[in-house]
């Protein structure tokens, strides 16, 4: 396509656009979604303090401090009491040092839990699609089923039946928490890979590799899978705070974390035995808990709009 020269009256070409790769554009557009980033930063904060907090707490979390507690008649220290920035609780445990255990708790569930829900979901997605026929139909019934019964009923009851065995008595409890939250939060994701799989599998670049001899195996690990791996991303960070709400959950009713271990929710449980005269005890696990649901939530948002094709095609 050419124009006239405003001066020279002669036909001149236009310039070409800059071509924006698809990975630099999506980065683009989630650089200018504040609410992103600033749930970015804060995850990124809380994941550091996962790692490092615990170590750097001016009190292990199951230290009590019993001449502070005697001294103010044997009720919670109050926040910005001396030693303790946040208070203590009834027991005369550091409430900041427990609050980072708590981040930890919650940051390793968002974690692995997640990685349960990719070892099973995304197998068992991209066989459905890519094999298709009875196969796709007994593995997407199997999925509906899981998918009828309540999540949190499920967790309640693998939480109760395992809780005396050693599964249940590994990592206090831990153990179970992730095996629990996992094998009830892959559905979702087993639906979306199949989908993935069913739009991407007639493809050009699968026919040309089915036309060279590729393997079944590889075209799903190696073309499929990588061409779906944004709403995959996507689905990882906003599956995160149902994950760490089901573990609070799970505490906060007795049946998570065991004690000494300081998870939010059990400290929201312990805290509202005092909420009338001791508030602070319920509002700071409160907020944590908030905030790392918000971040999560804000940042998987941002990326469902950087990552969607849709939206890049309309911009």
């Amino acid at each position: 396509m050419v124009t006239q020269s405003p001066t020279l009256g002669g036909p001149t070409a236009l310039a070409p656009r800059p071509v924006i790769s698809p990975r630099r554009d999506a980065f683009r557009r989630l650089r200018r979604n504040r609410l992103a980033l600033m749930g970015g930063v804060i995850v990124v904060i809380l994941l550091v303090i996962a790692v490092f907090g615990p170590a750097l707490a001016p009190w292990h979390y199951r230290v009590q401090d019993l001449e502070a507690l005697r001294a103010n008649g044997n009720r919670p220290l109050p926040p910005l009491s001396p030693g303790h920035l946040l208070g203590t609780d009834q027991l005369g445990r550091d409430l900041f040092s427990r609050l980072l255990d708590g981040a930890q708790i919650s940051m390793s569930v968002a974690i692995v839990v997640q990685l349960v829900v990719l070892a099973i979901g995304v197998p068992i997605g991209a066989a459905a699609g890519w094999f298709g026929g009875r196969l796709d139909n007994y593995l997407m019934r199997f999925t509906d089923v899981v998918y009828a019964f309540p999540d949190l009923l499920f967790i309640i009851l693998l939480s109760v039946v395992f809780q005396a065995t050693p599964i249940g008595e590994a990592m206090d409890g831990l153990l179970l928490i992730f095996i629990a939250i996992g094998l009830t939060a892959w559905v979702t994701m087993a639906r979306l890979v199949r989908g993935q799989v069913l739009s991407l599998k007639e493809s050009e670049f699968v026919e040309a590799a089915r036309a060279i001899g590729v393997s079944d195996r590889k075209i799903v690990t190696r073309h499929l899978l990588p061409n779906a791996i944004g709403p995959v991303i996507v689905a990882v960070t906003l599956g995160i705070p149902s994950a760490i709400l089901a573990e609070a959950t799970l505490s906060f009713i007795g049946i998570g974390i065991q004690s000494p271990r300081a998870s939010w929710g059990s400290l929201i449980d312990d805290g509202s035995r005092w909420i009338q005269s001791e508030p602070h005890l319920v509002i700071f696990p409160s907020l944590a808990l908030a905030i790392a649901l918000a971040s999560y939530t804000f940042l998987g948002d941002g990326l469902r709009d950087a990552l969607d094709p849709k939206l890049r095609s309309r911009q």
